[in-house]
């Protein structure tokens, strides 16, 4: 375990969210060189990485077919819901599925999945965050880290929002809530 009060949170980098998935987000591979730059980071300073993923059931509720409001995506071990090949993810880092259950929706990572719990268990309190998208996962999961206490960093550079025109409004909301924006 590391030895540090911080860890990275990389947010569904998956590949459903990239170029060429089923809900792709604009842009979405441009964050990978940052975000790599990070895990580097991270790992040079001992900081406990997670990265968090859908991973959604055949017939989730979210998807179109149930009257959910997105397209089938990141479902459970499928290559839609495998992380980006291009993101540098060590195999030691901690990994959270969420929206696992076929009637419930999850945005945030902490929803669902007891990461707050783990994060209190190995004296974490501050977190870098990145990943995919702005106005949607990962801004559900800065608002609830800033809600449970933990201090939170967002990287702008490893982001993309699906509405690009509403970016500016996301990053002010969250800035504004409370995170550091780098």
């Amino acid at each position: 375990m590391p030895n540090t009060s911080r860890a990275l949170l990389l947010v569904d980098i998956q590949n459903d969210f990239c170029e060429g998935g089923s809900l792709a987000v604009p842009d979405a591979s441009d964050i990978l060189p940052v975000v790599n730059q990070l895990i580097a980071g991270a790992m040079k300073a001992d900081e406990l990485i997670i990265a968090s993923r859908d991973w959604h059931t055949v017939d989730h509720v979210s998807f179109v077919a149930r009257g959910g409001p997105w397209p089938p995506h990141c479902v459970q071990d499928s290559p839609g819901a495998e992380f980006h090949p291009s993101l540098a993810l060590p195999d030691s880092a901690v990994r959270v599925s969420k929206g696992t259950g076929f009637d419930t929706d999850a945005y945030s990572a902490f929803d669902g999945t007891q990461l707050e719990s783990f994060l209190k268990r190995n004296h974490i309190s501050q977190i870098k965050v990145a990943g995919l998208a702005l106005d949607v996962c990962v801004r559900a999961t800065v608002l609830d880290a800033l809600k449970l206490g933990f201090g939170v960093e967002l990287v702008k550079g490893g982001t993309r929002a699906v509405d690009q025109a509403g970016a500016q409004g996301v990053f002010a909301e969250l800035e504004t809530g409370g995170a550091l924006l780098l």
